[in-house]
């Protein structure tokens, strides 16, 4: 009837490692597929960017139905646990041929291997994915101590992240090894990548299956197939109006982010010229400042709320984004080459990643909290279909920004191929071009997630009252005969 428990430390420890796969995976996708097949391989930033769009849309049919198919199991280790179990495999071996395309393809073939290589990489991850966040929300009601839940969360996701980029950046792409343009570097990089993800996923299925006996068993319904469960459950899920708020917000935000880390390494290598251990030390700024900043959210929600923190970490986000760039073309920031430049970058990248996970926490929070609203209107329980749409929402940082990214790199020129090495063999306005791109057009975007987040309205003192006439209908409908 209730389940506003406090979750053993060590069910959070194992919950939240879990998350290190999806961190490996998002952060070796995001940071590296479009410049390896765009500049290192040569494939046209567009056709580079309508592969993994064509990736994006088999996902907005298999984030939802993999968390329908959740939400709707029945099994000795439950509705989340055999999903689990059985992702890691395919998804290391799928990952393992998105880097490993043979010798001597056409851009057409390139393209192709892209596409296919893509769709199984993020399908495997769905299937792992989205039963995990379902998960996560699963494991207790408390309303403070979702929060928690959620910081061991991206706790460990911001560390599988600064592990692909640490393992990348400062050993397999390190300029002693030939640095981002050598094509040989890519495939034990993803095969390395590929083994944490197995071990890191099978240990979190392990540590949480204790968790199964304190988790609500999946409600009785009316059974519409596959198909139409799918449709029914993702049409009532948008009724409800504080997941359509957080969706679309996120959705647009993800977006915005995603064409960013599509052209990370194009503005790190050719506008702010750093060396590849200059790179290695501002990625692990930014994780090292979101990895602090998930000790900070608890506290913060003490003071203020969920929603605040969701608005803040959005606008610090694009603040931090667009001021480098700005301050750069109105010359105003530090010279390329001088350790000024890298210093200032750091401090920056640090800020925001602390702030920017006030945002990432405070927004699975949330999603936790509105499946207990939805529960009370509805009478069902969705987690799997609410995570699975946030699940696509997060792919559309890869999907859509990359598709976007390419598109873009195309529009204004952009040069490709391993021989293009420094600054010096771009002209100048196509480097002005990209920075106005990466920075100021992309960071506008987040003014609308900020007002999408500003409509949500399920504060704690509501939340508790919703958690209060659950309890009494569970009671009730275990009273009922038969």
């Amino acid at each position: 009837m209730s389940n506003a428990r406090i979750v053993p430390l060590s069910s959070k420890f194992a919950f939240g490692i879990g998350q290190f796969a999806e961190g490996l995976m998002n952060t070796g996708f995001g940071l590296f597929i479009l410049f390896y097949y765009n500049q290192v391989l040569g494939l046209s930033g567009t056709l580079a960017g309508a592969a993994l769009f064509v990736a994006l849309m088999f996902d907005a049919v298999t984030d939802p139905l993999a968390g329908s198919l959740s939400d709707n199991l029945k099994s000795k280790l439950g509705r989340r646990h055999p999903f689990m179990y059985a992702s890691a495999i395919p998804l290391a071996l799928a990952f393992l041929g998105l880097f490993s395309p043979p010798e001597g393809m056409s851009e057409f073939q390139l393209f192709l291997w892209l596409a296919t290589f893509a769709v199984l990489t993020r399908g495997a991850m769905t299937l792992y994915h989205v039963p995990h966040l379902a998960l996560g929300a699963e494991m207790t009601e408390h309303f403070q101590e979702r929060t928690k839940i959620v910081a061991f969360r991206q706790f460990f996701g911001t560390f599988g992240g600064a592990a692909a980029s640490v393992i990348g950046l400062f050993y397999f792409f390190a300029d002693a090894h030939g640095g981002r343009l050598s094509v040989e570097n890519y495939a034990p990089y993803a095969m390395t990548l590929g083994v944490l993800m197995v071990v890191t996923i099978w240990y979190s299925a392990w540590g949480t299956q204790k968790e199964i006996p304190h988790l609500l068993a999946p409600m009785r319904r009316e059974t519409r197939g596959i198909a139409g469960n799918l449709s029914f459950e993702v049409k009532e899920a948008f009724q409800n109006a504080s997941f359509r708020w957080l969706f679309f917000g996120v959705l647009i935000v993800f977006v915005v982010a995603g064409v960013n880390g599509a052209l990370d390494l194009y503005m790190l290598q050719y506008f702010w010229e750093l060396t590849g251990q200059q790179m290695g030390y501002l990625q692990l700024a930014s994780v090292v400042g979101l990895m602090i900043g998930a000790f900070l959210t608890s506290t913060l929600h003490r003071y203020t709320s969920k929603r605040f923190g969701v608005v803040l970490g959005t606008a610090a986000w694009a603040t931090f984004q667009l001021l480098p760039v700005v301050l750069r073309l109105l010359d105003m920031f530090p010279a390329n080459a001088t350790s000024e430049l890298v210093t200032t970058l750091i401090i920056m990248k640090f800020i925001q990643g602390l702030l920017l996970q006030q945002a990432f926490i405070s927004f699975g929070s949330m999603m936790a909290d509105v499946a207990d609203e939805h529960e009370f209107n509805f009478g069902t329980r969705q987690e799997g279909i609410f995570f699975g749409a946030i699940a696509f929402s997060g792919k559309a940082t890869s999907g859509f920004g990359n598709f976007i990214g390419g598109l873009g790199l195309d529009i204004i020129n952009w040069p490709r191929g391993a021989d293009i090495k420094t600054a010096a063999d771009i002209p100048h306005d196509t480097l002005i071009h990209l920075g106005l791109l990466y920075g100021p057009v992309v960071a506008a975007f987040a003014v609308v997630s900020v007002w999408c987040y500003s409509h949500y309205d399920l504060t704690e003192a509501r939340h508790a009252k919703i958690l209060e006439s659950l309890r009494t209908r569970r009671a009730e409908a275990l009273e009922e005969p038969g």
